[in-house]
């Protein structure tokens, strides 16, 4: 267990957050990354105690082409500005991690500059992939070169070569050594080098205890990055479509059918196979506008707090807000906020308030966190699942006997537009709270008997 397996995660894009120019011309310091000030209040009211941020580092436009992994993206400030903003997170017991992208460069960064100047001769050809001096491209710069999704803006490293190894190993290092972070997010991981990510989890292990280290990972058996070799935990990109397709379709089966292929995955055993859980992100449309019925936003995030996993929110989503791609562009996704046009949502907005509840629970209730999942009735418009954390789990590992407790969280959801009401185990308590109702229900011959409203649900947490 790690202070990641208990936290609820808070997921910034700096330069869209913070209203940064889209493009950077180096011509000067904008020390826009104060604007995140007043979030980090925000962030622990909301009953969030980690952000993951990124991408920082200097870069010329949307801050994946990196140019310069040791220095704070001058559109957001300077590095004791950067440093300035972790500390402030840490005061109020709020860990941070970064965003990682070592998967490529920007072309302004230095070594790809010098192979632009000296071509052949230059130090740093095998710091690329399949550099091919026959070659060129839209840039007409007499070569080509392996990129990220097509895009030769982003060119991909040769995670083979021992310098390029050594050098994302000293940034690492240098975040650490300046910053004080306490993980990493690493962007693309499905496409680096396992090698390469048994080498940063070997640093992981080296540059402070329990450092995080959690991928982009779209498909595949996440068991394959997440282990004791490569990493930490990985995006859970299956569930975050099952989320929203599975109440558009008014079918819980889908839902419940991911969640048995993770559990698969993870022998049933969450600390086994750990997952970063989140609606949306800087890269997919605002789950606002992927519901069709937008009475399924509670329910979404009581499925996003309660799932095996850890979950994420990402800025500005708490307010329902807007956010679709258009002609192309992501900007929409990564929009600027002001957060005094929201200051009074936490107390007056239903999704907001139920978010705030539904961290709080995961705060008091270790079987939110470490609990085995264990199905207890599905139909296509409702769905219930208990969250047990009994003498089994690993959390109890090396605990004396007397010393374990049993603790059990009930889910239940309804996604129809009627009343439904469900009969569900009550696991051995006689009597339960709504976390977000606050009514007490009683177990009556050992079964709940809970009445949901219209498309409404709720967590139950035992009264003892």
């Amino acid at each position: 267990m790690a202070w990641y397996d208990e936290t609820n995660f808070y997921h910034i894009y700096p330069l869209g957050l913070c209203g940064a120019p889209k493009e950077n011309k180096y011509d000067g310091i904008e020390h826009n990354i104060r604007k995140l000030d007043p979030w980090i209040d925000h962030v622990k009211d909301l009953g969030c105690n980690g952000i993951y941020i990124g991408p920082l580092f200097e870069s010329v436009g949307h801050g994946y082409e990196t140019t310069d992994y040791k220095k704070l993206d001058s559109r957001l400030g300077d590095n004791d500005d950067l440093k300035a903003f972790v500390k402030k997170c840490h005061d109020k017991d709020i860990k941070v991690v970064f965003d990682g992208v070592f998967n490529h460069t920007g072309r302004d960064f230095f070594a790809f500059k010098d192979l632009k100047a000296n071509k052949e001769n230059s130090r740093y050809k095998d710091w690329y992939c399949n550099v091919n001096f026959w070659g060129n491209n839209e840039y007409n710069d007499g070569f080509s070169y392996d990129n990220w999704g097509g895009y030769n803006l982003l060119v991909k490293l040769n995670q083979w070569n021992g310098e390029v190894r050594d050098y994302i190993c000293d940034v690492i290092r240098f975040w650490v050594k300046e910053f004080d972070i306490d993980g990493i997010r690493l962007d693309a991981a499905d496409v680096l080098d396992f090698e390469f990510m048994k080498c940063l989890r070997n640093l992981a292990n080296e540059v402070k205890e329990d450092f995080w280290l959690m991928g982009e990972v779209i498909h595949g058996d996440y068991t394959r990055w997440v282990n004791n070799d490569t990493l930490h935990a990985v995006t859970n990109y299956v569930m975050h479509k099952a989320l929203y397709s599975g109440h558009n379709d008014h079918n819980y089966f889908e839902i419940a059918h991911t969640q048995k292929r993770l559990n698969d995955m993870a022998q049933n055993n969450p600390l086994r196979l750990r997952l970063y859980n989140f609606v949306d992100n800087h890269d997919v449309e605002r789950i606002y506008n992927k519901l069709n019925n937008k009475a399924h936003l509670i329910l979404v995030h009581i499925l996003l707090y309660t799932l095996p996993g850890v979950p994420s929110i990402y800025y500005g989503s708490e307010f329902a807000i807007e956010g679709k791609k258009e002609r192309g562009s992501d900007d929409s996704l990564r929009p600027a906020l002001n957060l005094d046009d929201f200051k009074d949502y936490i107390n007056t907005n239903e999704l907001t308030k139920s978010i705030k509840k539904l961290g709080e629970a995961r705060k008091q209730s270790k079987a939110l966190n470490y609990g085995f999942y264990r199905e207890l009735l599905l139909t296509n418009r409702q769905y219930a699942y208990a969250r047990t954390l009994n003498a089994d789990s690993q959390y109890y590992n090396g605990v004396p006997e007397d010393e374990k407790k049993y603790e059990n969280a009930i889910v239940t959801l309804n996604n129809d537009d009627n009343p439904a009401t469900l009969n569900v185990p009550a696991d051995g308590f006689e009597k339960y709270k709504g976390v977000l109702s606050g009514k007490e229900i009683v177990a009556n011959s050992g079964n709940l008997c809970v009445n949901l409203e219209a498309n409404s649900g709720d967590v139950w947490l035992p009264i003892i």
